[in-house]
């Protein structure tokens, strides 16, 4: 990699044993990506010191050689050296060099200490950020741990940049929250627009790279940042390249002529700063042009090279970015990592499940653990008696576990200046007792324990937010028992409760005259089962009438406050159960026309009604979503479930929308899903636009049978794609194998000692027998993709 690195280096591993093949070949790598010196350890019949070899590290067998500055105590066993000559630059513990990855990161990081500065609070931010206004910008990154792909790509990108900008690097999440970030769980990367500001008192302009943080994603962004803002051009658009065309990214032309210059000037501007790092914007003087543009056109879109262009008619700046946002798909550069399979082991790096994956790449994070208090079988039940109590019962050995042990610790991140309840954790694989007795069968599970109450499970996602707000929540009893009209009056306007309110969409109020027992019962019972979830309320004085004819409420009723719309709507519950009560609640809660995510879909599933989902690759057209609510409005779209689905935030409808029509079509796109009946999936007329008489019509039409659908979706249940393993039935099988084998001169006792080792010898034969199995079953799993694979091919060449 060219570009303004440091000099070579020598990486120095002393080790009391030869090291794994493939753990050198890692090292090698890595240490060649770095400019770093090889010192090959040496072969049994070399004599004296290691040889070397210019472009990798060294490995030192401590048993065999005489370097006692790095071999005389036990601990310099575990850390590798990184020399410039015969200068120590650097140690590291051998535990981070965990991967390729890592190698390459921390090498990197300890020679660029100029190029890139590590810092941790917001002050930190700011004071860099005014000592280089109006020299030099600032590429600032946030990883979650160092030692990730994402921290190599950044320290690479510094290598090949780092005398151009000055590349700032944090850890930490409360810096990345500061600056108004969202998604905090990934890494992000910003450019500060600092080189231009002259005046301390100003603002640096930030623009987020919304690529993952790959090295070529990162080359590719800062392309765009080195790129001129906006370029005034004055000639054929499809013969206008730059380098965003290079790079694979559109072109925005904003027509312009001489009467309207500066105004369209100061658009153009506004257009090409929304759109750095996605689009080229050029302000194109029609007066100057000898091609013919059509009248009314003021903006032209081209989307690659010798594609033609588009003529559009658009009036407003965010038009013009959802047109580009909605219309660009780039693919994500993936890295070639492909060396780093390596042939002894092609799976040691990578998990076949997603989850497992991800807990194997962040093993090496170090989780403030001490933030929740461990408990054992001594002291479980004094722990929990003694206060208010969430415990988290998991498995160490089990991925999903360990996943949602990160979420619950940054639970007790949020909290941690918070007087609420006591978080503590349970490792069933330690104190399995423990869990057998609480009647906890699987893994993770979230329980609340309060004094003088039964434990409540959580049983919301397995996520920060989520149990965050079950925990918030369960400060307060449910329902709630209102006393005055007064109360009543503050609980529904959010007075009451007003730290919970970013928890909850809205308080839930129960009116009962004193004499409905019944009512009142049913209605406590979906209240406790709500609770963590919905804040509820009762409300049975004797001047209930009040608040019963001031809301048009006919008794017994709920009250649902909307602190958006700021309305408060009546629902009667005459001859409604516990578990009607509930679900009336959950409904009224659902948004009008929601985004779908993963986490939402199964809400809205439930709801059993066809959807009417409007795919989109970034935020919805205003004018699309008008149309959309106009007709929820008018009641014409009761029988469907409108939503829309951002494939942005989920990526997941791209793989939706090429199972319905086998290629991606152009966004955005309507579609009619009639998951519950028949599977039809219907396509709104690409060469319609959506509006609400166009939309009104084909609904009719659908409605008539008019309409053919594009495709029918199978009605296959959801399984795992191979069966699990039943260990037991495993266990026994060979043993009954075993016993069926063994010939009758063993069934003879001839002593105490004789019947021990014939013990010994069944159980060695079963665990054989067992291993044997297993590996077996392990081949056909590995294998069946392969198998499957071959089968295929031979088929086609048939």
């Amino acid at each position: 990699m060219a570009g303004s690195g440091p000099a070579s280096a020598e990486l120095l591993l002393p080790s009391i044993q030869p090291l794994h093949t493939l753990q050198l070949r890692r090292i090698y790598r890595a240490a060649t990506s770095c400019d770093a010196t090889l010192l090959v350890p040496p072969r049994p019949y070399l004599r004296g010191p290691a040889h070397r070899t210019k472009g990798g590290p060294a490995a030192v067998n401590c048993v065999k050689e005489e370097t006692s500055r790095y071999c005389g105590k036990e601990k310099d066993l575990m850390k590798a050296y990184l020399f410039r000559g015969n200068v120590l630059l650097r140690e590291f513990p051998t535990d981070t060099l965990f991967d390729v990855n890592a190698i390459v990161a921390h090498v990197l990081f300890a020679l660029l200490f100029n190029e890139v500065k590590y810092i941790t609070t917001l002050e930190d931010l700011q004071n860099m950020e005014n000592a280089l206004k109006g020299k030099a910008d600032i590429a600032f990154s946030y990883v979650r741990a160092v030692g990730t792909p994402e921290h190599r790509a950044v320290m690479e990108a510094a290598f090949v940049y780092g005398t151009t900008y000055q590349f700032v690097l944090t850890t930490e999440i409360a810096l990345l929250e500061s600056i108004g970030a969202k998604d905090i769980e990934y890494a992000h990367l910003y450019f500060f627009h600092c080189k231009v500001v002259l005046d301390l008192t100003q603002l640096c302009r930030r623009t987020l790279m919304e690529q993952p943080l790959t090295t070529l994603n990162i080359h590719q962004f800062i392309k765009t940042m080195e790129a001129p803002l906006l370029t005034e051009v004055a000639e054929d658009p499809q013969q206008v390249s730059t380098v965003h065309l290079q790079l694979g990214l559109p072109l925005v032309f904003i027509v312009s002529q001489q009467a309207t210059y500066e105004a369209d000037r100061r658009t153009a501007e506004w257009v090409a700063w929304r759109l750095l790092g996605k689009a080229g914007v050029l302000l194109l003087m029609r007066d100057s042009l000898a091609v013919d543009i059509p009248q009314h056109t003021n903006v032209i879109f081209k989307r690659e090279e010798r594609v033609p262009v588009e003529f559009l008619v658009l009036h407003d700046i965010d038009l013009i970015v959802s047109h580009v946002e909605n219309n660009m798909h780039i693919e994500e550069i993936q890295e070639g990592e492909d060396e780093d399979h390596d042939m002894e082991d092609p799976d040691i790096d990578i998990q076949d499940d997603e989850v497992a994956e991800t807990v194997h790449r962040d093993r090496k994070r170090q989780l403030p653990l001490e933030l929740t208090v461990e408990l054992t079988e001594e002291t479980f039940n004094a722990t929990v008696m003694a206060s208010d109590s969430i415990v988290l019962f998991y498995a160490g050995w089990q991925a999903v576990s360990m996943a949602f042990l990160q979420s619950y610790i940054d639970v007790a991140i949020k909290l941690k200046d918070t007087p609420t309840m006591l978080l503590t954790r349970v490792n069933c694989a330690d104190w399995s007792g423990v869990c057998t007795k609480h009647n906890v069968t699987e893994f993770p599970v979230v329980k609340m324990y309060k004094e003088g109450g039964n434990p409540v499970s959580y049983a919301g996602m397995l996520g920060t937010e989520d149990l965050l707000k079950f925990i918030q929540l369960n400060r307060i009893s449910c329902p709630v028992n209102i006393t005055s009209v007064q109360e009543a009056e503050e609980y529904l306007s959010g007075e009451l409760y007003q730290d919970l309110l970013s928890y909850s969409r809205g308080p839930v109020l129960g009116l009962f005259s004193p004499t409905m027992t019944t009512a009142k019962e049913d209605f406590t019972e979906a209240g406790n089962y709500l609770r963590g979830c919905v804040i509820t309320g009762i409300y049975s004085e004797e001047d209930v009438l009040i608040l019963s004819n001031k809301y048009a409420a006919t008794l017994p009723a709920l009250l649902l406050a909307r602190h958006k719309g700021g309305k408060i709507e009546s629902i009667p519950l005459a001859n409604t159960h516990a578990e009607d009560i509930v679900q009336i609640i959950k409904n009224a809660f659902l948004e009008t026309f929601p985004e779908i995510t993963v986490e939402n879909l199964p809400t809205y599933l439930r709801l059993q009604k066809p959807l009417l989902i409007l795919f989109s690759d970034g935020s919805i057209i205003p004018q699309y979503k008008k149309a959309i609510l106009t007709l929820v409005k008018e009641k014409h779209l009761d029988s469907l479930t409108p939503c829309w689905l951002n494939l942005k935030n989920t990526p997941v409808g791209r793989g939706i929308l090429q199972a319905y029509f086998d290629t991606l079509p152009p966004l955005p796109l309507l579609v009619v899903v009639n998951l519950h009946s028949g599977g039809q999936v219907f396509a709104f007329p690409s060469d319609q636009a959506i509006s609400e008489q166009n939309l009104l019509l084909w609904l009719k039409k659908l409605e008539a049978g008019l309409e053919s659908h594009i495709t029918i979706l199978p009605a296959q249940e959801w399984k795992p794609p191979l069966p699990a393993y039943d260990f037991l039935s495993m266990m026994e099988a060979a043993a009954s194998r075993h016993s069926a084998r063994k010939g009758p001169e063993y069934m003879k006792e001839t002593g105490v000692q004789e019947s021990d080792e014939e013990q010994h010898e069944d159980k060695s034969a079963i665990r054989k027998e067992l291993t044997e199995t297993l590996r077996i079953k392990h081949w056909n799993r590995s294998n069946w993709f392969k198998e499957a694979e071959k089968s295929s091919r031979h088929d086609k060449e048939l």
